[in-house]
């Protein structure tokens, strides 16, 4: 676990610091600076981007990872490299068709309930184009063992550009449709910095001549698509189909809410971006022991951090709300029941990677189709009956059936689990721990009472690992960092 602990640590440091300016940008920038109903349609238009993104990268960011590594000869992999580069043109071109020919279907379509999105479909085609080939330049470094550079512009680049952004829509040096356009170029900046950090690690020579497994590479990438896209649904559709049922000003309180969350999966993001790739060499070299290894360290290591995340929030979060515009203060179930699906995510360790880098990647795609309909179907139903908390509990359910599947896929084919005795201990402590929890507050001010509350919550749980050594390399960290042994 040594590669991958190092710059799982870089890449959490770097990503916390991305969401400490994104908290910013979110909690109180955004909430400030722009209407709910400009914010809902910034939340808007990333959103749909977000959906697109899998199908214009054409599944080659996981493909790259998977089949990298298994060519040994210059020319191959040079070949391999190039079919990555143009591979996501197949798509592009006929989606920017759809856009022109369509345009104003597709604006009435989104406009159903708010109109005010109608006029931005290019925002929403560039921004996905952007990010899809911001994922394929990043995937290039990946495999290179260079994880930690497109982290940072993933994660920091872009919420400090955007806070910058915001700083001078406050200072009325950009009108809103002008900080819209700044972003579209902001998204693109990214990508272009990115493409030049990539070629710097493995300079790309073009080679027509593709590798003789091309047929299966395609398989697997065009089927990787729909692995992408589920893995998308499940996360973005419930903004899409909220701005389908609500006003545009209520996607803006349930994505405070949603971030609040996401801050949950924060650590697994950041360990994913190495045992991905680590993942990919281990099942390449057949290497079932080692694989087992990572696969429940992973899981504990990402579930200790994730749990202890979602206490400090749960806990914290009334006091938080005081800190926030009237209005954005009502998502305490939105949190928690999202807060909740990724506590889950993170328990799954590198499942996802043993799954995706598998024989069995086919079954588990169409499986996911499946239970990606059923998001559709939950959010159909649950968001007329219950409105924004609606959306929240058919993420929650979606999420759940997804995750179990897997986990239970991967039993059944490897022979392995992610779970030990230790999870269990780790469940009954954060569940011991948040009931005491709950019953203390402290009458100070809000912050105060956020940073007393935190560090007596986190005190506890420190000790509680430490003691029991229910983790070894969490409590290798603790001698390290807290201890200095």
């Amino acid at each position: 676990m040594g590669i991958v602990l190092k710059q799982s640590l870089q890449n959490t440091a770097i990503t916390y610091i991305g969401f400490g300016i994104g908290a910013i940008n979110t909690l109180f920038l955004y909430t400030n600076f722009l209407s709910t109903a400009n914010y809902g349609l910034v939340n808007v238009i990333i959103s749909i981007a977000v959906l697109l993104t899998p199908l214009m990268a054409f599944g080659v960011p996981n493909t790259m990872i998977k089949y990298y590594s298994s060519f040994k000869q210059a020319k191959e992999t040079n070949g391999f490299l190039t079919l990555m580069l143009i591979l996501p043109l197949v798509l592009m071109f006929p989606i920017a068709g759809v856009c022109y020919f369509f345009y104003e279907l597709i604006g009435d379509f989104l406009a159903i309930k708010n109109p005010i999105v109608k006029g931005y479909v290019w925002y929403i085609y560039i921004i996905g184009l952007a990010m899809a080939y911001f994922e394929i330049f990043y995937s290039w470094s990946r495999v290179q063992m260079k994880s930690v550079f497109g982290n940072f512009m993933k994660e920091v680049f872009m919420r400090l550009g955007v806070m910058i952004l915001l700083v001078l829509v406050y200072a009325e040096i950009l009108s809103v449709p002008a900080f819209l356009k700044a972003l579209v170029s902001l998204y693109l900046l990214r990508t272009l910095i990115m493409k030049v950090y990539a070629y710097s690690t493995r300079p790309p020579k073009l080679n027509f001549k593709f590798p003789k497994n091309s047929g299966s590479i395609l398989r697997y990438t065009t089927l990787i698509i729909l692995g992408g896209s589920i893995a998308v649904v499940l996360l973005e559709v419930d903004k899409f189909m909220l701005n389908q049922y609500v006003t545009i000003e209520n996607v803006a309180y349930y994505s405070v809410a949603g971030f609040i969350a996401i801050v949950i999966g924060v650590p697994a993001r950041a360990m994913h971006q190495i045992t991905y790739p680590l993942t990919a060499e281990l099942m390449n070299a057949n290497d079932k022991e080692e694989l087992k290894k990572l696969y429940q360290k992973s899981s504990l290591t990402l579930g200790v951090i994730a749990g202890l995340l979602f206490l400090l929030i749960i806990l914290n979060l009334k006091d938080l709300y005081t800190l926030l515009p009237e209005g954005y203060n009502g998502g305490f179930y939105i949190v928690f029941l999202l807060g909740i699906a990724k506590v889950y995510d993170s328990f799954l360790g590198n499942t996802n990677a043993i799954l995706y880098n598998s024989e069995y990647y086919r079954a588990v795609l169409f499986m996911g189709l499946f239970l990606a309909v059923c998001t559709v179907l939950f959010n159909l139903w649950f968001i007329p009956m219950y409105g924004l908390d609606g959306a929240a509990i058919a993420t929650l359910i979606a999420i759940a059936l997804y995750n179990t599947a897997k986990l239970g896929y991967v039993r059944a084919k490897f022979k392995i689990q992610p779970f030990t005795r230790d999870t269990l201990k780790i469940l009954g402590v954060l569940f011991l721990l948040g009931m005491v929890m709950y019953s203390i507050s402290f009458s100070f001010h809000p912050i105060l009472n956020i940073a007393l509350k935190s560090m007596l919550i986190s005190a506890v749980y420190v000790f509680i690992l430490y003691r029991f050594n229910i983790s070894e390399d969490v409590n290798g960290l603790i001698r390290k960092y807290i201890l200095r042994k």
